[in-house]
């Protein structure tokens, strides 16, 4: 049987866990995450939002999918765009949120599973027999998967898994804020699960978090990795459950041309996940110095070196790889947008969702 002791590393902050299956380490690592008085946090606070675009022109799908049904509330930063019934749309749950662009023009398949915390299932159990949410929902490869326990597997319109957990509102909610606008019914995002090839480099992708980022690893061994990215939540990356011959994709790379006067970079169109770290200025340093900086013409705010990083409060990284082994190349590509808390001047992000900044943010 598997030994059920927990070995804590005292000089690195790592807490090394016994072995698990790729779908149990999702469920270990929501679980976990909300015992926030257990789990060490380090360099990143929070995962601030995850960004998957949906297929143009079904704003009805977006809408009955994630405001409807899942009762994530509308971000009023987007919410023109409600009426006008294209372009982005933010969906809010907690501290955490859903940046959704169009698609160009195919929605996005977010290759693992998303897991959000709500007070109970009842809301979503009877809004899964509502015929005005099922009449715009049915036809799509949305799917509800009722345990009849406290969880509940659900398949978006388009193909993306999430898993909804209940629990108690105090164990679950971040108390540090949540993200602006009306409250949703959803209290968290405790887990992000990204499906990685079997036989992936899961230690390296936890070295690559505790050099770079300065998050710890909580769990690691060979068949998954679950890394702290606040106090209530972490980022897993466990073998796709559907074994080796199981397409992942979490990249989509175009060459979109060149701006003038500017490195070339190309384009990224896949996923790509937010988080806020305490001293951006160290992170960037840490993945300019393996060569991991990234800019992504897609998007209007770009960072081609340290200072402009400050000014506009972030950079990105699309590599991660095995600080210890970095000429091996990347172990996979999943693009980060790294935030600072904190601008140059002291003050704090207008779009960070906590009410304080928190001890120790810097720049």
């Amino acid at each position: 049987s598997i030994a059920a002791a927990l070995v804590l590393l005292a000089t690195t902050g790592i807490l090394l866990c016994p072995a698990v299956s790729a779908f149990s380490a999702a469920t270990t690592s929501a679980t976990s995450s909300t015992n926030h008085q257990a789990q060490p946090v380090g360099g990143i606070l929070i995962l601030d939002h995850l960004n998957i675009n949906h297929e143009k022109g079904r704003h009805d799908l977006l809408k009955a999918f994630y405001f409807d049904f899942l009762r994530c509330a509308v971000d009023p930063r987007k919410e023109e765009n409600i009426a006008k019934g294209s372009k982005t749309l933010w969906a809010n749950v907690g501290a955490s949120q859903f940046h959704l662009p169009e698609g160009k023009p195919d929605a996005q398949v977010f290759d693992g599973l998303i897991t959000l915390s709500y007070p109970n299932l009842d809301g979503l159990r009877e809004r899964y027999t509502d015929k005005s949410i099922r009449s715009i929902l049915d036809g799509t490869k949305f799917r509800v998967e009722d345990t009849g326990d406290d969880a509940m597997h659900i398949t978006d319109p388009w193909g993306s898994q999430f898993k909804i957990i209940a629990g108690g509102e105090g164990e679950k909610k971040d108390p540090r804020g949540v993200q602006k606008g009306a409250s949703s019914e959803g209290l968290s995002m405790p887990d992000l699960t990204v499906y990685v090839p079997p036989g992936s480099n899961f230690a390296g992708i936890g070295r690559f978090y505790d050099a770079v980022l300065g998050a710890p690893t909580l769990d690691c061994d060979d068949a998954s990795c679950s890394i702290s990215v606040g106090p209530r939540q972490t980022l897993t990356f466990a073998a796709h459950p559907g074994g080796s011959d199981a397409p992942i994709s979490h990249d989509d790379l175009r060459d979109e041309g060149e701006i003038e006067g500017k490195p070339h970079y190309l384009s990224n169109y896949g996923p790509h996940i937010s988080m806020y770290v305490a001293d951006l200025r160290k992170c960037y340093d840490k993945a300019s110095a393996l060569g991991l900086c990234y800019v992504n013409p897609r998007f209007k705010r770009r960072s081609y070196n340290a200072e402009e990083a400050i000014d506009e409060c972030m950079f990105r990284c699309l590599d991660i790889v095995d600080p210890e082994d970095v000429s091996a190349g990347p172990i996979l590509k999943l693009e980060h947008e790294i935030r600072s808390v904190v601008k140059r001047d002291g003050s704090k992000y207008k779009s960070c969702t906590f009410d304080d900044i928190p001890e120790g943010c810097m720049v």
